[in-house]
């Protein structure tokens, strides 16, 4: 092939996609040379040595350190707040709070104050007041010798109360946020026709959220312009929420945040940390630096809200089931925060069953709101659903496995006109999931039935669908290329660890036949890169890969259009083969791309891409079944989990490398909720949160975790989904897994625990009662 002397960033040979005419979409990738392979991540580097530039990172000149004092109570009106002798301490520069002065701010005060300084503090941990200094030690010193004084309220922090006479009212409505129901068929005929009939309550504890990077933002001014480097899913998001809060057009609002140390959801909402900063640097004319302590992350940053659910099941002797009713009673804490939103889910979508109803009330109490948790709502619902299934199989004398695969759906039964699915990879992940795992060998060898001594083990399963996983627009992504044959993406999206950056450099290279390190990536900067939206739900590579594809399908249509022009040639005529361009009647014609005189002259090539719409009447939805074997010692209680493994069928596997790490991280924070995760109020007397460290909040670690996971994707590329085929990755994996790790559990010993998390104490208990039990 002929190749300019420039041209090294192009692999030699590599070929590249059909280019389709304008107006049209590109075709479904058949065999690709970059997407689908294991490729490192382009920044990693970066990660690894430390270079990359965290928020939490921020150096700015002059910078002061901000603190928030926050209510110890919670339930507490604030009555008084006496800053004076903190304004004193040495090296403060600026304290706010509810009684400060609008007319110490150069623009006004009075609409934002009551929305991050609130009367009455509804949970521990609601911001009262906050300080800037030169350091952090004297802007806690000054924080702390703020006094306050609280009207100390009544509280209530269990849901299971929440809705007692005797309760206190968190708000001036009652405690009772909603009450969601969703129905369909006949259920009452559906339990009189099956042969089986079981009903159980079932549990699960809040988890919370406690990203590695802390919550918290570095803010300046420029003059009336405000920039803001914060820790986020959502630059854009982040951008809005400031500008409208404080009045300020979106143009004078600029959010940066390149790299993102964790947030699993809890980083999708914008905090009353990013306005008080930039409060605090409005009135002291510098920039300030706010982080929240590790503590303060506990307390206000968000949780997997906790889920009271019953679920009653009829099956048929055959396997079919007939109907399944659901409550659950949930508490999203102190505001409206989704307590109880698609927890029933599983129960309405993963199964073909003509009558399903679902009543699912969401309560307040005096506790931090929720927010969105890796799959929220899924798996307290999969918790309950996939032991009730076990529970059936086991009743009616048929394998789990089979159960399941005798109840596959083809649509999206829990959405209005039963969409049918795009792809549906429930079965083939169940039946290739087992084989790989050696569910029928395991089944037989292992079991409280063949193990009587006091070490045992069993194995389990479970599946589970995700609602989300198509993405969508609005998606805006520029790829510009280079007269030199280097590449610039230009996008909003965050990377928020789980290597967005890397697929979307690959989706590039795979078109314009590059190298993906040579490709320069411009992300996550409301000032400089295009509009995103958050990257959550598992759908920012099904929304921003097309795009990013799109985009590079226009920088080949101007490179033809120019090189046609040059050789005289019609462009249907020619092909975009990477390192150059080539005529089809005329194989000895072809020009390097380095070599067209037009990409010269104009320096770059510059094409915008979408993302289209999804196609109408069609439900988009990735499906994973995982399967595990655990360990348990009936003397202790310990439980130890040996191995897991996951089918997942989330589209077209865009970096084998990527897809597997997402595998091992679902199934760890799976193992979280699990075996060791339990948020604990002290709900009979001070109603305050008792395991608020790394210490008391148990963490699954290394011995926590088996080092045996394999990770088994099942590929169908989706081409009704989006142009790359690719559907969502990083909440699937982490819904069934603690409803498998409870499966396994009961294998092993015959106990079917009912309640998370599976720890020692609950496990002796049970244990105990089995005993007494005979």
């Amino acid at each position: 092939m002929a190749k300019d002397s420039t041209s090294i960033y192009y692999t030699e040979g590599l070929p590249v996609p059909e280019t389709p005419a304008a107006g049209k979409a590109p075709k479904p990738w058949e065999q690709t040379d970059v997407i689908g392979k294991p490729w490192p991540r382009v920044d990693a580097y970066e990660r690894v040595s430390g270079t990359a530039v965290y928020p939490s990172d921020i150096l700015l000149p002059g910078m002061l350190y901000g603190a928030i004092l926050t209510c110890p109570h919670p339930h507490a009106r604030v009555r008084r707040v006496d800053t004076a002798t903190a304004e004193t301490m040495p090296g403060v520069r600026a304290v706010v709070g509810p009684e400060t002065r609008e007319a110490d701010l150069p623009w006004s005060y009075r609409n934002v104050k009551s929305k991050i300084f609130p009367p009455v503090c509804r949970f521990e941990g609601e911001p009262v007041a906050a300080v800037a200094a030169e350091t952090p030690f004297q802007a806690w010193d000054a924080a702390r010798a703020i006094q306050v004084e609280y009207e100390i309220l009544p509280h209530v922090s269990d849901e299971r109360r929440a809705l007692d006479a005797n309760a206190p009212k968190i708000h001036d409505g009652g405690n009772k946020v909603k009450t969601e129901t969703y129905s369909r068929g006949d259920v009452s005929k559906g339990f009189a026709d099956a042969d089986v009939v079981l009903e159980q309550h079932y549990r699960t504890e809040a988890e919370l959220h406690t990203p590695l990077e802390l919550h918290g933002c570095v803010a300046n001014w420029d003059g009336d312009e405000l920039t803001l480097w914060e820790s986020t899913q959502g630059v854009y998001a982040v951008q809005s929420r400031v500008a409208e809060t404080l009045g300020l057009p979106l143009a004078k609002v600029r959010v940066v945040g390149h790299y993102v140390g964790g947030g699993f959801g809890s980083k999708l909402r914008t905090s009353r940390y990013s306005i008080i900063a930039a409060v605090l640097a409005r009135r002291s004319a510098r920039p300030v630096k706010l982080f929240l302590p590790r503590e303060e992350t506990y307390l206000s940053m968000g949780n997997r809200p906790p889920s009271n659910m019953t679920l009653k099941a009829g099956v048929k002797k055959d396997g079919t089931l007939t109907a399944l009713a659901f409550t659950c009673l949930g508490t999203g804490g102190a505001f409206p925060a989704g307590g109880t939103s698609l927890v029933d889910w599983q129960i309405r979508d993963l199964y073909r069953c003509p009558n399903i109803s679902t009543e699912c009330t969401d309560v307040y109490i005096n506790a931090g709101p929720a927010r969105p948790f890796r799959a929220p709502g899924h798996p307290q619902g999969s918790w309950a659903l996939e032991q009730m299934m076990d529970a059936l199989a086991e009743a009616i004398g048929m394998d789990p496995v089979a159960l399941r695969l005798k109840n596959i759906p083809t649509v999206s039964q829990g959405r209005q006109g039963s969409p049918p699915y795009t792809t549906t990879g429930l079965e083939p992940c169940l039946t290739e999931g087992a084989r790989q795992f050696g569910w029928a060998e395991a089944r037989r060898s292992l079991g409280a039935a063949q193990h009587k001594g006091p070490i045992r083990r069993g194995v389990g399963m479970a599946a589970s669908v995700w609602i989300v996983g198509g993405g969508g627009p609005p998606s805006t992504v520029i790829v510009k290329l280079f007269a030199d044959g280097s590449a610039n993406l230009n996008m909003g999206a965050s990377d928020i660890g789980t290597g967005t950056k890397t697929i979307m450099a690959m989706v590039v290279a795979e078109e314009l036949g590059l190298k993906p390190e040579m490709i320069r990536i411009e992300h996550a900067d409301t000032g400089t890169t295009q509009y995103a939206t958050p990257s959550g739900g598992s759908k920012t590579v099904p929304t921003e890969a097309p795009a990013v594809r799109d985009a590079a399908v226009q920088v080949k249509r101007q490179v033809l259009e120019m090189a046609a022009d040059e050789m005289g040639l019609p462009v249907d005529d020619l092909a975009y083969e990477g390192a150059a361009v080539a005529s089809r009647s005329r194989p000895d014609r072809r020009v390097p791309i380095t070599g067209i005189e037009g990409l010269r002259k104009r320096g770059v090539v510059v094409g915008v891409g979408h993302r289209d719409p999804n196609p109408e009447g069609k439900s988009i939805n990735p499906f994973c079944v995982q399967f595990c074997e655990v360990e348990v010692n009936t003397q202790t209680g310990e439980m130890r989990i040996l191995r897991f493994l996951s089918a997942n069928e989330s589209g077209r596997v865009m970096n084998r490398m990527s897809f597997d790490s997402q595998v091992i991280g679902g199934i760890t924070m799976g193992i979280g909720l699990a075996a060791t995760e339990m948020r604990i109020l002290d709900t009979e007397q001070t109603g305050k949160l008792v395991n608020r460290n790394w210490h008391d909040y148990k963490l699954p670690t290394a011995l926590d975790v088996p080092a045996d996971i394999t990770s088994a994707p099942v590929e169908m590329p989706d081409a009704e989904a989006n142009t790359t085929g690719a559907k969502g990755l990083g909440e699937p994996v982490t819904i069934p897994t603690a409803a498998a790790v409870a499966n396994a559990v009961y294998h092993a010993t015959g106990i079917r625990v009912t309640e998370s998390p599976i720890h020692p104490l609950r496990l002796c208990s049970l244990l105990e009662q089995q005993t007494k039990e005979g």
